[in-house]
């Protein structure tokens, strides 16, 4: 027998998904700080997994943005080329709102004394002005040893181009100081801008130490238990990636976990022919989402940590699936603010304390009490049954709330999850009303634990054509991961005008990044028939500041009919973007963008035959439900594993099953497909 199995580890549980044979099973198990890998670890075993029969293990991971936003990497220096060392103190000076006056420009990771200068340079061109003067690196190792520094960041001037110095730098520092970590700007971003690319390389040098003890950590915890081969590790691309390149990449895991579930949705999406999605994973801590448009994810270099009012974050130039991310989750704690006014999260009570109703200690109340205190969680059946809640503290923590706004307890519980609501509808008009897409031709796919319970409030509002809740929806993450491939990208930055002369050139550049990726493959293990490329352009008009993406179909046409094939998808894309086109402009190609998957066996789903049952053989019973502003109806209350392909039935009703709960608000329609996803069409309430 052999398992494939993934696990995601989120900020309150971590999940774990096998299939075998077609069938999926799932378990959760609380995540362990900070000895992440141990909450694996407790997953497999509670699922009582034989890690000998596995053979495909894939792992999403916090570490990354956990290390970034707790200040939790090592102590850090940058060498760059002399004249550039202020460039990351110096930064952008575009503030994310101009009217407010706390702005602050945010704090380097790398302080000015350990931030130094090397005498070398690389015109625009990648044309060498002037050899490194290697000599001047022997008294800053001095200094950086005697400073306690754990890792350096190379980023020199026009690297992206020409990498000749930071290699020369970078072994003569290894050479010398065999024990630091060293990282070089053109081994994890080959395009320009100076800031950006110096910021994703200090930030990389940052994680780099913690991450590679974590991967290796768990690794070795995997292999004691049975595991034969190195588990597989979620990208922030969309890709799985050995091993080994995660470590020497480690940045690139910086959304490992959120975007499983965003390709989950992607490959679910094609088992039942859905190729516009709104995803939406509602987790303990945090609510994600992306837009899935005409089968793809939205592929974005333009990836910012901390951006808030009051600051611009931190940068970083890596392919990351285009996602936004709200404080606002299962556990994400009510509270009063300083003008009295009730508020959610970002804060969370993770899973220790956890929500009040947990009984481990918390206090504070929680967006997974309010629906716990309103009824649309069952109390009798809490965490799949394994833990009693605490009824009266999560009447308690509401009424402390309620005392000062003078309203009763249960309006509180209303108010929070109206403001999670809010918080959530306004991030998913982020990623398609003001992007140009109507969400009325989209459906809302909702998964993570709180996805289900919310879904329909939301889509409601939304308009949304449907709400999709997929099998498995509360693991949904760590399912997406066993569905993928793995995935690599090669951006390059070279500036060309896109006409008929320029094909060679264009032809030449996809051609280098095709053989280098053949190369980095043929390293893991991986034949060139196992491998599938796609060709994209970053272009925009000629005098303008920003890009946009255009797939490339074929290079294959002759070159009038390839330059006007691209032209008119550059133009479609911008109008998309932006709203408009200018057809008579000159078109500049700014960065070369190869996306190669690596083809994996995947394991196939088993379809359910249809019934012609209906669906009170799932039944449970009826109870009371408060649906807020719909008033409190007796649902009925099914069991989800019960429901078979071709039941349907109408709202209300709540659907249990052991990771998540989905409340369907009365006159809802439910139908459930042929992989045991569940479909729900609104009441029109215009």
């Amino acid at each position: 027998m052999k398992l494939r199995v993934a696990t995601d580890v989120g900020g309150t549980f971590t999940d774990l998904v096998y299939i075998n044979e077609g069938e999926i099973q799932a378990v959760k198990s609380d995540t362990v700080y900070p000895n992440f890998d141990q909450g694996v670890i407790n997953a497999a075993a509670k699922a009582k997994l034989k890690l000998a029969d596995v053979s495909f293990f894939a792992h999403g991971t916090t570490v990354v943005i956990n290390a970034l936003t707790e200040r939790k990497g090592v102590k850090t220096a940058l060498i760059t080329t002399s004249g550039f060392r202020d460039v990351l103190e110096i930064a952008r000076g575009n503030t994310p709102d101009i009217f407010n006056n706390y702005y602050r420009k945010p704090e380097p990771f790398v302080p000015r004394y350990l931030r130094r200068e090397l005498s070398e340079r690389v015109d625009y061109q990648g044309q060498v002005l002037q050899p490194p003067r290697l000599e001047q690196l022997d008294d800053i190792i001095e200094d950086f040893q005697q400073e306690g520094v754990e890792a350096i960041a190379l980023c020199f001037l026009h690297a992206y181009l020409n990498p000749q110095h930071e290699q020369l730098a970078a072994n003569y520092l290894r050479d010398k100081w065999p024990t630091v970590k060293v990282i070089c700007s053109h081994e994890i971003c080959s395009e320009w801008r100076e800031y950006e690319r110096s910021s994703t390389t200090v930030l990389s040098a940052y994680v780099l130490p913690p991450a590679q003890n974590y991967l290796d950590t768990l690794k070795t915890q995997l292999s004691a238990k049975g595991l034969a081969s190195d588990p597989f590790i979620m990208q922030s691309n969309g890709g799985i990636a050995t091993l080994q390149a995660a470590k020497n990449n480690p940045i690139s895991l910086v959304e490992s976990g959120p975007v499983g579930g965003m390709l989950g949705a992607v490959a679910y999406g094609q088992l039942i022919n859905e190729a516009n999605i709104m995803a939406l994973d509602i987790g303990g801590t945090t609510a994600k989402c992306s837009l899935v448009h005409n089968g793809q994810t939205r592929i974005t270099t333009e990836y910012i940590i901390e951006k808030t009012a009051s600051t611009a974050g931190y940068p970083i130039k890596t392919p990351v699936i285009d996602i936004v991310e709200i404080g606002n989750g299962g556990g994400s704690i009510a509270h009063l603010d300083a003008a009295g006014s009730l508020r959610v999260g970002p804060e969370s009570a993770g899973s220790t304390p956890g929500p009040v109703a947990y009984g481990r200690g918390g206090k504070q109340a929680t967006t997974t009490d309010a629906n716990l205190f309103t009824g649309k969680i069952n109390p009798e059946n809490f965490a799949g049954g394994e833990i009693k809640p605490d009824m009266q503290g999560v009447e308690a923590a509401f009424q402390a709330l309620a005392e000062p706004l003078g309203v009763k307890a249960i309006d509180v519980a209303h108010g929070v999850i109206r403001i999670a609501n809010a918080n959530m509808v306004n991030a998913l008009k982020l990623i398609s009303v003001n992007r140009g897409y109507d969400p009325r031709d989209f459906a809302l796919m909702a998964f993570g634990g709180g996805g289900a319970m919310h879904a329909c409030a939301l889509a409601r509002e939304l308009n949304a054509r449907k709400l999709i809740i997929p099998p498995m929806a509360g693991v949904f993450s760590a399912f997406g991961m066993l569905m993928i491939d793995l995935r690599r990208d090669y951006i390059r930055t070279q500036r060309l005008d896109l006409k008929i002369d320029a094909l060679d050139d264009i032809q030449q550049a996809f051609a280098q990044q095709i053989k280098k990726a053949e190369s980095d493959y043929q390293s893991d293990g991986f034949s060139t028939d196992k491998l599938l490329h796609e060709l994209f352009i970053d272009a925009r008009y000629q005098g303008q500041e920003h890009t946009v993406k255009v797939k490339v179909d074929s290079l294959n046409l002759e070159p009038k009919e390839s330059i006007a094939s691209i032209s008119a998808q550059f133009h479609k894309a911008h109008e998309q973007e932006y709203s408009f086109q200018l057809p008579d402009s000159d078109i500049e190609i700014v960065n070369f963008h190869l996306v190669s998957y690596a083809i994996l066996d995947k394991a196939n789903l088993k379809g359910q035959n249809k019934v012609a049952a209906d669906a009170s053989a799932a039944l449970i019973e009826d109870r009371a439900v408060d649906y807020d502003d719909l008033g409190i109806h007796q649902a009925s209350v099914y069991q989800r594993e019960k429901l078979c392909h071709g039941m349907n039935f109408e709202g209300p009703a709540i659907i249990e099953e052991s990771t998540t709960t989905t409340v369907v608000e009365p006159g809802a329609r439910v139908e459930v497909d042929g992989f045991g996803g569940l479909h729900i069409y609104l009441e029109d309430r215009a």
